[in-house]
């Protein structure tokens, strides 16, 4: 059976902060997972990490909302992460079966099989330094510039404790107000989307997603593909 080996996490608000620009990151991923093929199921409520989460498991991509409020996400991530990579990189190392006599000691032993690395992780997340609707794809250890879901992410899922993994980002520029006062950027991520602000997420950032996860790919390729 194959299983996925790239998980893509979008970052987010469940409701009633989910039609807000905060959660772009879910509506990029609802928009990207038709583009993906026939064979990307639709989004089902699944238990992920002990919550019930918006998924959609194909053979190569793992697709998931985090549930979490955005400033505390970086938790659940973490375990599911986790938890994904339990259920689908169990140890492949070689043994021998013991019901088979061993070769004799001077035949060499066969060499075994490397287990195999971890899930390749793509981050999803909105970037009010951007303009609505440009996606980009950066680096994992690219500033979060004061993005306090990408903060918690990192705070709780360290690149050395998955050697070999490959993790990077994506942002989906949501724009900025002209007031940047704390108080007026926080209402405007989180009220309700404008008519315009939702079309754009739904006609742009599914194709530009998928455009940065197909650049990424490639350069996952170029060093060896998970």
């Amino acid at each position: 059976m194959t299983h996925p080996r790239i998980v893509l996490i979008s970052l987010g608000n469940p409701a009633p902060y989910l039609n807000t620009l905060h959660s772009a990151g879910h509506h990029a991923l609802t928009a990207l997972r038709p583009l993906l093929g026939p064979s990307q199921p639709a989004f089902t409520s699944e238990r992920h990490a002990s919550k019930s989460v918006l998924a959609s498991i194909g053979p190569q991509y793992a697709l998931l909302q985090s549930p979490s409020l955005m400033n505390i996400s970086g938790r659940w991530v973490s375990r599911a992460y986790r938890d994904l990579n339990s259920r689908y990189t169990p140890d492949s190392g070689s043994r021998a079966p013991t019901d088979v006599a061993s070769p004799p000691p001077s035949s060499p032993s066969p060499p075994s099989s490397p287990p195999p690395p971890p899930l390749s992780l793509l981050l999803i997340h909105d970037d009010l330094e951007e303009d609505l609707g440009v996606v980009k794809l950066r680096k994992w250890t690219s500033s979060h510039r004061g993005h306090n879901g990408v903060k918690s992410v990192n705070a709780s899922l360290r690149p050395a404790d998955f050697p070999g993994a490959r993790w990077a980002r994506v942002s989906v520029g949501i724009g900025r107000p002209a007031a940047r006062e704390k108080a007026h950027v926080s209402d405007y991520v989180l009220r309700e989307m404008t008519p315009f602000q939702k079309s754009t997420l739904r006609e742009k950032a599914g194709e530009r997603v998928l455009r940065c996860l197909r650049e990424w790919e490639d350069g996952l390729g170029r060093v060896g593909m998970p």
